[in-house]
């Protein structure tokens, strides 16, 4: 089986996706989500994540779902978390016996 491909930050399916083929700058992005210009420099530079706000306002203007835009946030995060997460992470493995 071949190796997964690692998520990408949302920021770069919006510039990517949606800025590029329609052409939209930085400021017209802000302007229509009612967001700064600053907000979505964070956000398309992949500095800043997808907050569920953001991502009301990012499915309302590009017609698709919240559930998307924070998907996409949470397989970026939870990718870059295991990254940086060893086996020689100090954890204390807990069971609970669910079997009766």
């Amino acid at each position: 089986m071949g190796r997964m491909l690692k998520p990408v930050h949302p920021g770069r399916i919006i510039r990517e996706d949606y800025m590029e083929p329609l052409e939209l700058t930085m400021g017209d992005l802000a302007t229509a989500l009612g967001v700064t210009r600053q907000t979505m420099v964070k956000i398309v530079n992949g500095k800043s994540g997808i907050s569920p706000e953001m991502a009301l306002r990012l499915s309302e203007a590009f017609d698709t779902t919240p559930d998307l835009w924070l998907g996409m946030q949470k397989n970026y995060d939870l990718s870059i978390a295991r990254e940086k997460f060893s086996s020689k992470t100090k954890v204390k493995k807990l069971f609970v016996n669910t079997t009766l």
